[in-house]
């Protein structure tokens, strides 16, 4: 058996990590007004046995770069604001480095270690 399970999305730099069953699929992406928030559905097995996956997901707003490795998923609408927002989903070996850019200072050695491409706006 499977099912749908809606998970709420973080905004912002940091991104938000979900525990998934192996074999997910991302069905649906929307901004819920009452909310403010973006929201993810995703179909997962019900199945006891399946294996759990961690995966991060990263909303960017129109115009924000984002590594050129990360996979487009879907964009859902403010219908009450200019807003869009861009959900992209990280692949799973570079998860563990998108949470070290945080922690560190901004240097040409942070760079170096992902595929970080000079942006329309630097």
């Amino acid at each position: 058996m499977k099912t749908i399970h809606k998970f709420r999305l973080e905004s912002g730099k940091e991104p938000t990590s979900l525990s998934l069953s192996e074999g997910y699929r991302v069905v649906r992406c929307e901004y819920l007004v009452p909310d403010k928030a973006v929201f993810l559905w995703v179909e997962q097995s019900l199945s006891v046995g399946t294996p759990k996956v961690q995966r991060q997901f990263r909303v960017a707003l129109t115009g924000e770069p984002v590594p050129s490795s990360y996979e487009y998923l879907d964009t859902a609408l403010d219908p009450f604001g200019p807003e869009a927002y861009h959900v992209f989903g990280i692949p799973g070996s570079e998860a563990s480095l998108e949470s070290d850019f945080d922690r560190e200072p901004a240097g040409n050695e942070m760079f170096s270690r992902v595929n970080w491409q000079h942006s329309a706006i630097s």
